[in-house]
């Protein structure tokens, strides 16, 4: 790997476009060549500030340029990383990183690698983008995906709220036709309660999907729904019967999700409300020292 690689790296996440244009005029190749590192990013992955260095993993705002600029001079838009990291095209970086949607440039930077010949399914093998986005938090990007011609199985189809084409994977009977799965389901209902799909999560629910999957080796739905502060969807998971009191994987409650979520989640969602009716249901505000001080600093009264 030449030198120049990690200064041209450098100036991609810096937003440096002069440095950047520079370095190619000397060294063309480098447009071609890999990062030494396990993940074995090209310049172009570094776009997609995902999976790459931790202090790299930033969007500058003018990343669109740079992506344009990236292809123009030959790099392979479906490229893919080291598998390390799954072994990603850039479209699929850009689609699951937080640090492109906080920087306002995740949907623009999809467009200009769609414009550009990127597959919206990945390639052959790799972690499929969509998917992946609604694993990640980002349920922007997954829309964008499929309404840009990403196949939907259930899981994304339940995870972008596309209810006709959920209904398609269940027969007459409402059992599951042969390319579903159980876990297409489970999972997909997930996604439906976190980002607000009342009615896919209605349609599930009828179809009799488990409120407990999820309990103690990832998150239920429940969970997920607190996390995303969907006061409506908790509300009809609690009236339905949803645990409250399980473990995620992550050993927390319901109510510990909401309290982690109002540090560390969406800065535009009040969670005060999220905890005030997680606590008529029952969630105890005490599994832990301190938890209850916390939920009281929230939603501003004494338990």
């Amino acid at each position: 790997m030449s030198p120049n690689f990690e200064g041209a790296a450098d100036a991609i996440v810096n937003g440096d476009v002069a440095t950047l244009v520079r370095l190619l005029d000397e060294e063309p190749q480098l447009i071609h060549q890999r990062s030494t590192r396990e993940h074995r990013c090209t310049l172009l992955h570094y776009v997609g500030a995902n999976g790459v260095e931790g202090y790299r993993q930033k969007s500058p705002p003018n990343a669109v340029e740079l992506a344009e600029l990236l292809l123009e001079r030959g790099a392979k838009v479906d490229a893919l990383t080291g598998d390390n990291i799954g072994s990603g095209t850039t479209l699929g970086l850009v689609a699951t990183s937080v640090h492109t949607y906080r920087a306002g440039v995740q949907i623009s930077l999809l467009e200009t690698l769609l414009k550009r010949g990127a597959s919206v399914d990945g390639s052959p093998g790799q972690w499929n983008p969509l998917l992946a986005a609604l694993h990640n938090d980002r349920p922007e990007s997954a829309k964008f995906l499929a309404e840009h011609g990403a196949k939907l199985d259930l899981e994304g189809a339940a995870g972008v709220g596309d209810l006709e084409v959920v209904k398609s994977f269940f027969n007459d009977d409402g059992t599951l036709k042969p390319e579903a799965t159980k876990r297409q389901l489970e999972e997909g209902f997930i996604w439906a309660c976190e980002y607000g799909r009342m009615d896919v999560v209605k349609f599930l629910l009828d179809k009799g999907v488990d409120l407990s999957t999820g309990a103690g080796t990832d998150q239920t739905a429940l969970h997920l729904a607190a996390h995303r502060g969907q006061l409506e969807i908790i509300k009809l998971l609690l009236d339905r019967g949803a645990p409250l009191e399980v473990f995620n994987c992550y050993g927390g409650t319901v109510l510990d999700q909401a309290l982690w979520s109002a540090h560390n989640g969406e800065p535009d969602i009040d969670f005060a409300p999220v905890m005030e009716l997680l606590l008529a249901a029952g969630a105890k505000p005490d599994v832990y020292p301190g938890m209850k001080e916390e939920i009281e600093k929230i939603i501003g009264r004494a338990l």
